[in-house]
Formats: C-alpha cells, sequence, structure tokens
C-alpha cells in the first residue's frame, strides 16, 4: 500500500509540473486514465486515484463523459525546470526537447531536429570565422545594431526577390534564432488567454513556446496537401484566433508540401477574418524545386515570414529573421532592445553573411540534397519491412512522419527505447488532439546506425 501511495504521488507532482511549465494550461484535458497510465508505467487504478486526489485539492476537474481538465486557478511562476529522471514526467514537447539536446554522444538520436555534424558546412564556417577575426575590431566587441547586419538583411531580400517576394531589407529584422522570432511575434500581438492556430500536427515546440505564454492554442488537421482548409475556415469563425503558425514548406513533422489551391483558400480566409499568419520557412533551402509560398502569393499584408540558418548551416551559428510589415517590423524592434538590448552578435552574422555569399553554400546544399534522397529511400526501406510504413513520402528534407502496425503506441516504444540509448519523438508531442498516439517522426539522416532498426524491432516483436 505504501509503494503505491508514493507512486500515486509521483504521478500528481508528474501532473502539477506540466502545470507549472505551462505544458497543460486551464482548460486542458489530461490525458485519459488508460493513456497516462502507458505513459507513466504505471497501473489504471494508481492514475485514478492521482486524479481523484487532484479534483480533491481542486487543481483539476473531473467532466462526466469527457474526461479530466486543468482548472482555472493561479499558477506558479513559470518554471522550465523538469522531474530529474524521464520516468518522473509526462513524455510533452519538453520531454522531446531536453532528452535530444542534453543526451551525451554516445546516444542515438532518430527523433531530433537537425543533422549530423558530418552533413555540415564546417569548414565553410572555419573559413568564415577566420576571415570575421582577421576584420574590423568594432564587429568582435560590439553590440549588434536593433534591426542586425544590413549585410545579411540584404541577403536575404535578394533570396526573397528571386522567388518572387520583393522587400526592402528595413522589412527585415534579425533575431537571436527562430524560435525568438516566434517569441517576439507572440510578444508583440497576442497577449494571455488568446487563440492561436497551430497544425495538428506541428512543430512541437510551438506548443511549448505558446504555452509558456499562456496562450489557447487550437489544431487545425493536417493533410497531405497541407491544413484541412474547410476545418480552418470553421475553426477562424468560431474561435476568432489572433495567430496561424504554420510551415509551408516541408512541413515539420509530416514533410508534406501546401498546394496551390490550398494556399490560396488559406489566404482568402486570412484576408477575410484579419488572422496574421506566421509562415516558418526553416525548411525552404531543401527543397528540389519551390512549392507555393504564402508570403511570396500575398506579400506581406496578411502573412509574416520567419526562418533561421540552424538546419542548413549550423545549430551552434543561431541567427534567424523576421519579415513583415514596417509597422509591425518597428514594435519588434522595441520588443528586441527590451528583450536582448539589440539584434544578434555581428560576429554570428558576419559568418553567415559570408558563408551565403560565398560559391560553397549552394555545393554543399545540393550535396545535402543528392545524400537526403538517398537516405530518405534507404530509411523508407528499413521501416517498412519492420511494418512500419510513412504517412506520405516527402519530395525533399529529412523528416519521414510514420505510422505503427497495429495500434502500437509510439509513446510507449519512444520510453522503451531509452534503455538501448535511443531518443525517439513519438506522434502526440506534435498533436494538439492528442490523435497521433500510432504515429512517430524520424530523421532520416540520424538513421544511420542499424541498432536503431533492431531496438525498433525488438520493440514490435
Amino acid at each position: 500500500m505504501e509503494d503505491q501511495q508514493t507512486r500515486t504521488s509521483a504521478i500528481m507532482e508528474a501532473i502539477r509540473q506540466r502545470i507549472a511549465t505551462r505544458a497543460l494550461v486551464s482548460g486542458d484535458r489530461l490525458p485519459s486514465i488508460r493513456q497516462f497510465a502507458k505513459i507513466m508505467q504505471a497501473s489504471p487504478s494508481t492514475i485514478v486515484q492521482a486524479y481523484d486526489r487532484l479534483v480533491a485539492e481542486g487543481v483539476i476537474a473531473s467532466r462526466q463523459g469527457s474526461g479530466f481538465y486543468v482548472k482555472g486557478r493561479a499558477l506558479p511562476p513559470l518554471s522550465l525546470v523538469g522531474a530529474n529522471t524521464p520516468a518522473a514526467r509526462a513524455v510533452d514537447p519538453f520531454w522531446v526537447s531536453r532528452q535530444s539536446l542534453d543526451s551525451d554522444p554516445t546516444v542515438l538520436k532518430p527523433g531530433c531536429g537537425w543533422l549530423p555534424t558530418d552533413w555540415m558546412p564546417n569548414e565553410a564556417l572555419r573559413k568564415a570565422f577566420r576571415t570575421v577575426a582577421r576584420g574590423k575590431g568594432n564587429i568582435l566587441s560590439d553590440y549588434g545594431s536593433t534591426t542586425g547586419a544590413l549585410r545579411l538583411r540584404r541577403l536575404l531580400t535578394s533570396q526573397f526577390s528571386e522567388e518572387g517576394l520583393d522587400i526592402s531589407p528595413d522589412q527585415v529584422l534579425l533575431t537571436g534564432s527562430g524560435t525568438q522570432a516566434v517569441d517576439l511575434i507572440c510578444r508583440l500581438l497576442v497577449r494571455r488567454g488568446d487563440t492561436v492556430l497551430v497544425d495538428d500536427p506541428c512543430y512541437f515546440n510551438f506548443q511549448a513556446l505558446l504555452k509558456a505564454h499562456e496562450i489557447r492554442i487550437v489544431g487545425v488537421p493536417y493533410t497531405a496537401t497541407g491544413p484541412d482548409t474547410e476545418a480552418f475556415e470553421r475553426i477562424v469563425l468560431q474561435e476568432k484566433p489572433r495567430l496561424y503558425i504554420t510551415n509551408s514548406a516541408l512541413h515539420n513533422p509530416t514533410g508534406a508540401t501546401l498546394s496551390p489551391q490550398t494556399a490560396f483558400r488559406l489566404l482568402s480566409t486570412a484576408a477575410a477574418s484579419g488572422v496574421l499568419i506566421v509562415e516558418d520557412d526553416i525548411f525552404a533551402d531543401f527543397e528540389i524545386a519551390p512549392s507555393p509560398r504564402l508570403a511570396v502569393m500575398e506579400g506581406l499584408e496578411h502573412v509574416i515570414r520567419i526562418g533561421s540558418f540552424s538546419k542548413t548551416l549550423s545549430a551552434s551559428v543561431r541567427c534567424g529573421y523576421i519579415a513583415a510589415r514596417k509597422d509591425l517590423i518597428e514594435g519588434l524592434i522595441d520588443l528586441q532592445v527590451a528583450t536582448s538590448f539589440g539584434g544578434p552578435s555581428p560576429v554570428i552574422t558576419e559568418v553567415i553573411a559570408d558563408v551565403l555569399e560565398g560559391g560553397s553554400y549552394r555545393k554543399h546544399m545540393l550535396e545535402i540534397k543528392r545524400r537526403l534522397e538517398k537516405s530518405r529511400k534507404t530509411v523508407i526501406r528499413k521501416l517498412e519491412t519492420l511494418g512500419i510504413s510513412p504517412w506520405t513520402v516527402p519530395k525533399a528534407g529529412f523528416y519521414l512522419w510514420c505510422r505503427f502496425p497495429d495500434g502500437q503506441d509510439s509513446t510507449d516504444i519512444a520510453l522503451r527505447s531509452m534503455a538501448d540509448k535511443i531518443i525517439h519523438a513519438p506522434g502526440n508531442v506534435f498533436s494538439v488532439s492528442q490523435s497521433a498516439s500510432s504515429f512517430m517522426r524520424f530523421n532520416v539522416t540520424q538513421c544511420e546506425d542499424e541498432r536503431v532498426f533492431r531496438s525498433l524491432e525488438m520493440m514490435l516483436t
């Protein structure tokens, strides 16, 4: 009995921790008893007892026939510090990020969101750092300007112009990272309790960031050609959202590509309703041929374009950007001054500009695309022999969104795989509706070690 009471207390603390970190906010539905029992590797009776005790404490509420929900109550100060062991916290976006970022080099990471070190243009980066080190001393010692280096902003606007988006450098703001770009946009345009739409499934850190801002998140079902436009129109009408955040090129996690028809309907709905679309273009350079871009089709009246260089150049050389209307850029500049006292490091922006201006970047991306095509085919074949099938076969990029056979729970597989020193990204961390339990996102570039497939085979037999 004492062991059960101890386990019940641990379950309760895990739920409190999710509320403290904004992984769960007021009104959110908790996992079902059966589902949470699997996640926490506990008996259903233990979960029932934990839920009942939290109801008695006023932390959560029971709704007959619907489940358990977080109650509206004063939250503790935001803390992103979780429990000390993976088993002591739920498998949520913070869990996946922390496991991927903090694991030692011997751990395999098919669930992470970046390319291996030997795929990156390290020699070009070394050369650029040497060039910057020999340059003007103020670059090595001064703060960055409020908008970021003009040289890099001009390079970006030149690239946009080639795509058909003609804007001036003063419509581009450089930020510390792509994540900071979303954070600044939320600080400027959204207030606590406002509604923001994301794809379902979507990049899991969109959810983590929005919950940290105490923003209400509503998912839009995603299809092989983009968001379900009928559902999007209905949800916009019902929810009156402030923003919609999406990837249009090589969607994360599905790898799907937006169709022209879907893009047109999205933009028509946004224009009619006043919803701003935040288009994350971080995977654009991986495409073989450009797919439709919302910012290119509409300009920047109802679209804000963001991106970064962490996937193509280096996750260590952090810099993001925002392209938007001038009135929005002005407000974002003030926020960046308030939160970061200026733009990103001049050293970093000069290094990135050097690499982009040189011929090595285009050669690097051509080689990456060639290697990705080969890896994608190999990984699909190996997964299919295990009965794991891709939801769609992406045209490019490094993600595969795959379904497990026989209703296998990907969260359970992710937890068990940790014993094999393998980090996976189970489907429900990407899903607002928690409807992707049989899916998992694989990074094909991180699946070259046969231990990944041997471990999965053991899990499925």
